[in-house]
């Protein structure tokens, strides 16, 4: 059986996914400066309506990277009692800041209803940016808030195979790695053990 994964999921893991593995032992931030944040949001133009065109300031990036850190914290939150990913371990937020931060990015760019009906289909209402707050940040805590809410959570991992920070939502239900290659280097890894054990005796 595959599952299948909703925007606001794809979105809200992407986010978090922006901090990762740097392939040397340590961990990397693809949104370590504004350049980053612009490519990341351009990337998920299909996610972010109206974002296209966007290009990212100091203030935007401290937006979302803050808003980032509530998400991983309240990541590290659903997936217990598992341990949260090793990246997030000695510094995720306390809970009730990272829901605080989380409704509050939400509320930054309120939402108006907006009713369209050609001659010829159906009347088709659409929820539209009201004038001014931070419509960027607000769409990524609203695909947080819808995912965190929904029984999709349930399907979200911690990978904890040497040297992996990310999250992820299982895809079937024997999955237990991000990715096969994470899946070889715990085997690798536990095969090694067993072997150092062995020879210890």
């Amino acid at each position: 059986m595959e599952y299948s994964i909703s925007a606001d999921a794809r979105l809200a893991l992407d986010l978090a996914l922006t901090v990762r593995h740097d392939g040397d032992g340590g961990v990397a931030d693809d949104l370590a400066e504004p350049a980053g944040l612009t490519g990341w949001v351009r990337a998920h133009a299909d996610l972010l309506p109206g974002a296209a065109g966007l290009t990212a300031d100091e203030t935007a990036l401290a937006a979302v990277r803050d808003l980032r850190g509530a998400v991983r914290a309240l990541f590290a939150r659903a997936v217990s009692p598992a341990e949260p990913s090793p990246a997030d371990a000695t510094r995720l937020l306390p809970l009730p800041e990272a829901l605080e931060h989380l409704n509050r990015a939400a509320a930054q760019a309120p939402t108006v209803p907006v009713l369209t009906w050609s001659p010829s289909g159906d009347p088709v209402l659409r929820q539209e940016p009201a004038t001014g707050g931070d419509p960027l940040t607000a769409a990524l805590a609203r695909a947080a808030i819808a995912f965190l809410a929904s029984p999709e959570r349930q399907r979200l991992r911690a990978c904890h195979a040497p040297r992996c920070v990310r999250y992820f939502l299982k895809e079937h239900p024997r999955q237990e790695w991000c990715k096969p290659a994470c899946g070889n280097r715990a085997r690798v890894a536990r095969h090694h053990e067993r072997h150092k054990a062995s020879t210890g005796r």
